[in-house]
């Protein structure tokens, strides 16, 4: 996938997570991303996430280790976003069928009112690491 990124710092990561999930596993999930689309760690402008989850310590070392800033939304508002790819199971377990997507989507219209869902998202799991990373990255246009 090639898109041009004309500004920099113009991507929304948007991170759905289990309790204790490692900042490794999301730097891994990230870096699979970014290696797959060919943007990179400069053209981030920050992630997004559940309020539920602003105190993961993985997710906060990842933020952290790269100076990105950590958006949160509550439950309700990321439950009114309309997304590709929603989940009945996450809708139940937190309140919103959508962590991800919906974070990715609002933080980018945050700062414009147009954007684009790049990346929907894609779940990962590493075998010797506890937890589940969803990722999902939008662009502001």
């Amino acid at each position: 996938m090639q898109v041009e990124l004309l500004n920099s710092q113009v991507l929304w990561v948007g991170i759905g997570c289990q309790k204790g999930t490692s900042g490794k596993l999301i730097s891994i999930a990230i870096e699979n991303i970014l290696l797959d689309t060919q943007f990179t760690y400069s053209a981030i402008a920050g992630i997004a996430t559940i309020e539920s989850k602003a105190s993961e310590m993985g997710l906060r070392e990842f933020c952290r280790v790269h100076n990105f800033p950590l958006k949160t939304f509550t439950a309700e508002i990321l439950a009114g976003v309309n997304v590709p790819n929603p989940a009945k199971i996450i809708a139940q377990i937190v309140g919103t069928p959508s962590v991800a997507e919906a974070s990715a989507i609002l933080a980018a219209t945050e700062i414009s009112s147009q954007m684009r869902l790049l990346v929907p998202k894609q779940i990962f799991r590493l075998p010797e690491d506890a937890g589940v990373v969803t990722v999902a990255i939008a662009q502001r246009v």
